[in-house]
């Protein structure tokens, strides 16, 4: 079973910024799509971004497009997730989750996703 670490969550102000990082412990990490997602209080979770195996592909929820990125470095068996211009509506708790199939394009579904991280929590303050 991969295991998913999430880290750099934190408080930030509005209009901040914040990297995410997301480190597995598969073996053959490089050959998975990556997806992150969020769930706010009260609400369910939801697709955020996602990258494919090879990271030529990349595709992010309308509400993060053009202040979010998502990139992956398959040396380091990490994905990272970049979000610029920070919202209070971006509060979250933020997971990273692993592709069910190798060598797959993005997926938006949680349910193309098997293995989930723990979460990482992002407060934007107003």
């Amino acid at each position: 079973q991969v295991q998913l670490v999430e880290s750099g969550g934190g408080l930030v102000q509005a209009g901040g910024s914040l990297r995410l990082s997301c480190t597995s412990s598969g073996r053959t990490f490089s050959t998975y799509a990556m997806g992150w997602f969020r769930q706010a209080p009260g609400k369910e979770r939801e697709f955020v971004a996602a990258i494919s195996w090879s990271g030529s592909s990349t595709d992010f929820a309308d509400s993060v497009k053009g202040r979010f990125t998502i990139s992956r470095d398959n040396a380091k068996n990490t994905v990272y997730l970049r979000m610029n211009s920070l919202k209070s509506e971006d509060t979250a708790v933020y997971y990273c989750a692993c592709a069910k199939d190798p060598y797959t394009s993005t997926r938006v579904a949680a349910a193309w996703y098997r293995s989930w991280g723990q979460g990482t929590q992002v407060t934007v303050s107003s």
